[in-house]
Parts: structure tokens; sequence; C-alpha cells
């Protein structure tokens, strides 16, 4: 009888430990997928760490290395009081990196995706010269006015962009629901209607019978632009339509302009070699056109050129940024320049988005009426003309 309880009992413990061996692969799987995922530098939410976290995580960081605090002290931290969890994870492994020796700008560049290049040669820099509070304050400031600037101009997009959108949809459902009513009305009197309700009519029967193949035709031609415009031809000839947009154009000039500025001056004054800096400033300028311009000018400076020389031919950053950049090569403090640059472009920009905001307005209002009055116009039309349409 004993041979057979050990038996059943070696039956039971094989069954038990395939059971677990099954339990445990869903687990091993994710923590060997979340291995792989931080190996290959991919974060999750990388673009809201960068947007919300990163600049206060680099204005903390400056704080405690001014106050003589230790760099990893300083990270476990920022790490303990971070309430977004990926973003916790990447503290934790750039802090890892620096106790197992790395430098702290190389622990960094394990997550390109929230550190970019000019973060990391930036930091880098600071390293070098033994100011690294002072970098993370200039890369603190730096990023908040980066953030600033995007936040002014989508604002300022999004209004016009919200009223259009409304305006499609209330004239949408007036099309589809209301107009067909009033269809049904106008039948009964049994004569000819106005050509404006007429057409409506038919444009309402069309997005009944239609409507969900347009809806999709629009959606389909959405996702097809946007991968039309994330390939390098399409990309460069949308970024080149929007430099030589009526108005948008030149604001769009002055935005890569005033990240230009911005960017090449805190690469310089953090001790970045100057062709290096090019290369940086071309990926931070947000026009692949203007970013085109940069890297000519790049190789330009290499082969022994001023970099305001190299800038004087092209059509877009304005002259003024290139004679300014040609007194600050003079008097030899182009980092001071670039920040005068910066400076200037961006009061620019917000003279020109509140000049737009205030002129949009009332035209938006214009257009919103003419879309919702000439439908209800065209509806009623038939009703100020009843003693026709009766007689007829």
């Amino acid at each position: 009888m004993s041979p057979v309880v050990r038996t059943g009992g070696g039956k039971v413990a094989a069954k038990a430990q395939a059971r677990g061996r099954e339990e445990t692969r869903p687990g091993q799987a994710k923590a060997t997928a979340r291995a792989a995922s931080a190996r290959s530098g991919r974060v999750a939410g990388a673009k809201k760490i960068v947007s919300e976290h990163l600049p206060g995580f680099s204005r903390q960081l400056a704080a405690m290395l001014s106050a003589g605090m230790p760099i990893v002290t300083s990270l476990e931290a920022l790490e303990d009081q971070t309430d977004n969890p990926n973003f916790r994870n990447v503290i934790n492994r750039v802090k890892r990196g620096i106790e197992n020796g790395a430098a702290f700008s190389e622990a960094l560049r394990q997550f390109p995706l929230v550190f970019d290049s000019l973060y990391c040669n930036m930091v880098r820099g600071g390293e070098t010269g033994g100011q690294l509070a002072e970098t993370m304050a200039r890369l603190a400031g730096f990023l908040e006015a980066s953030a600033k600037l995007r936040r002014k101009v989508k604002s300022a997009m999004m209004y016009p962009t919200i009223v259009l959108c409304l305006a499609l949809a209330i004239a949408t459902a007036m099309i589809v629901f209301v107009v067909p009513v009033f269809g049904e009305m106008f039948a009964d009197f049994g004569a000819s209607l106005p050509g404006p309700t007429l057409f409506l009519l038919k444009v309402s029967r069309f997005l009944r019978k239609w409507g969900i193949v347009v809806l999709l035709v629009v959606v389909g031609g959405v996702v097809l632009f946007k991968r039309w415009r994330a390939t390098p031809a399409g990309g460069y000839a949308f970024d080149k339509f929007l430099l030589k947009a009526p108005i948008f154009g030149e604001l769009n000039r002055k935005v890569a302009s005033a990240r230009f500025g911005r960017t090449l001056g805190q690469m310089i004054r953090s001790g970045v070699p100057i062709m290096e800096s090019l290369s940086i400033v071309s990926g931070a300028v947000g026009n692949k056109v203007a970013a085109q311009v940069v890297m000519g000018a790049r190789d330009a400076v290499e082969k022994g050129e001023r970099l305001s020389s190299a800038m004087v031919d092209q059509t877009v950053f304005p002259i003024m940024m290139v004679r300014m950049l040609q007194a600050g090569e003079k008097t030899g403090k182009i980092d001071d320049m670039m920040d005068n640059i910066a400076q200037f472009y961006e009061d620019e920009v917000d003279t020109m988005l509140a000049g737009l905001t205030s002129l949009l307005e009332p035209l938006l209002m214009i257009f919103l009426g003419v879309i919702i009055g000439g439908i209800v116009l065209c509806m009623f039309l038939p009703i100020f003309k009843m003693s026709e349409i009766v007689g007829g």
C-alpha cells in the first residue's frame, strides 16, 4: 500500500509542479517583455513625461545639486516623489547606472525618447566643466520656454479648430435630421421649390444614403495623409507648404527662429562643440526644410565658413536673425545673442498669435453664421413664397 501512496503522491506533485510552471509562464513572459523594452530604451508615455514631468525634474534636480546634495541622493528623492510610474522606473534605472559607475549623461542615454541628444549633450558639457547644477537649471529654463511656446501655438490653433468642427457637426446634423422633415412638408404642396431648397434636399438625400461611405472616405483620407506626412518626402513637402502659406508661413518661420536661437544658445553655453550643436539644432527647429538649411550651414562651417555667412542666402530664417547672429560672432558672445534672438522671436510669435486670434474670432463667427444661416434660409425660402407655391 505504501508504493501506491508514493506513486499517487508523485503524480500529484508532478501535476502541481506542471500547474506551477504554467502559471509562472505568463508572469515570466511579461517580465521578459518589460526587460526587453527597458533594454531597447522604450518608455511608455514618453511624450507625456517629456512635456509634463521633465521640466520639473530638471528644475528640482538643479536645486538639489546647488544645495550640495549628491547626484544619487537627489535622484532617490525625485524617484520617491514622482507620481508617474513609468518616469519613476526611468529615474531608478538612471540611478542604478550611476551606482554601477556610469556618468550621469551616459546613464541618461539609455532612454533617448525621454532624454534626447540635446539633453544628454548639455548634461555632458556640464559634467565636463564642473557646472552640472548650473547646466540643469539652464536645461529646466530651456524646457519650460519650449513648452510655453508650444502651448501658445497649440492654444491659438485650438479655438478655430473647435469652431470649425462645431460648425460642420451642426450643419451635418441639420442636413441629415432636420432638412428631411421640411422636405416631407414641402412635398405635400405639390409645386416646384426654389433652386437652393432643391439643392439642399438633394444633399440631404445623398448624405442619408451615402453618409457612412463619406465618413469612411474622410477617415481614410486623414489616415493616408498622416502616413504620407510621416514619410521623408511627404514631411518635407508639407513643411515646405507650411513655410509658404499666407500668414502662417511667417508664423512658422518665427517659431523655427525662436527654437534655433534658444537651442543653439544653450548648446554653446554648455560647451558642446559647434558642429555637434548644429546637428542637434537641426532636429529641434521643428521643420524639415529649416533643418535642411541648418545642416547646410553646418557643412559650410565645417569647411571653415562663418555660420552667419553660411545662412545669408537661405530664405527660411529671417534676415534679421542672420544679422543678429553676425553681431554675436563679432563680439564673441554668440550664446548671449542666441538668447536675444530667441526672446525677440518668441515675443514676435506672441504678437502674431494675439493678432491672429483677434482676427479669426469674427471671421469664424461669420463663417458659422453663413453655414447655419444658409441652411435655415434654404428651408424657409419656400415658406416665404408660400402663395406662389400653393398657387402653382
